[in-house]
């Protein structure tokens, strides 16, 4: 008998410092809706770099932007002090209560075992992998006779078919010889 699943938390904010005497904490958004994700009530993680909870979830009691980042006070978090060992470490929420992904985009941790396709059906393999690069993300295609990377961008990677877990891309000349 299994147990019931546990939420799948997804990283939408790195905890940079406390700001203030307050309790507010200065967070760097990762997420297009900061305004949504740091909302007054809404309940969060703290993860670590290797995606595993630390602590309890904590409510949000009041956000707001400032510059380029979010001020966030946490309820019952009052002094400096509650929060100051927090820095470097993410914020998740769990992935049901985000948006999802417009047609066309995806979850990068979702690309592992999507199949690639060229634009006539041709089958050049499953994505095995991401590496972020200075230059972005790349994929790691397991083709049918090697493996290869695969810049993940417009120019190469033409749709994506979320559902299917297909990629439709055109690759660069000579990729494959």
């Amino acid at each position: 008998m299994t147990g019931p699943e546990r939420p799948r938390y997804l990283a939408v904010g790195r905890l940079r410092k406390p700001h203030g005497l307050k309790g507010e904490f200065a967070i760097f958004p990762l997420t297009a809706e900061p305004e949504m994700v740091f909302a007054p009530g809404r309940r969060l993680v703290r993860m670590g770099l290797d995606g595993a909870v630390l602590g309890e979830p904590i409510e949000v009691e009041r956000s707001r932007g400032y510059h380029r980042e979010w001020l966030v006070k946490f309820r019952g978090l009052e002094a400096r002090d509650d929060t100051d060992n927090w820095r470097g470490q993410f914020l998740g929420a769990p992935a049901e209560e985000l948006t999802p992904p417009a047609e066309g985009e995806v979850y990068l941790h979702e690309l592992e075992g999507f199949a690639v396709r060229g634009e006539d059906g041709t089958a050049y393999g499953l994505v095995s992998g991401l590496i972020e690069l200075p230059a972005g993300v790349a994929l790691e295609v397991q083709g049918p006779k090697r493996e290869f990377l695969l810049p993940f961008i417009k120019q190469f990677v033409r749709e994506v078919r979320r559902d299917d877990r297909v990629l439709v891309v055109v690759l660069p000349e000579g990729l494959l010889d």
